[in-house]
């Protein structure tokens, strides 16, 4: 089944990118004191609080459509019957 790039899966990604951007931040801020938010956009200022908004929103499409995204790109946490199980390997 040939998968095609959807409007939606696009959404996914941006969230994706936003929430890796939201973690770097928070890792710089617990490993180096430093927001790289607020370096590059200034303390609080518009632009931050956008980007910080828009992080936060993405935290939230990926926490109540999860399940809805890994239809969209088919992924499996596990194998749903016996028969899609991975053989194990001898040796």
């Amino acid at each position: 089944m040939e998968s095609k790039f959807t409007f939606a899966k696009g959404i996914d990604l941006a969230a994706f990118v936003l929430l890796v951007i939201g973690g770097l931040n928070w890792g710089a801020i617990g490993l180096f004191n430093i927001n790289l938010v607020e370096a590059v956009f200034g303390s609080m200022s518009p632009a931050s609080r956008f980007t910080y908004c828009l992080v936060g929103l993405a935290a939230l499409y990926e926490i109540f459509m999860w399940r809805a995204i890994q239809r969209r790109w088919e992924c499996r946490l596990w194998p749903t019957s016996a028969a899609q199980a991975p053989m194990p390997s001898a040796g």
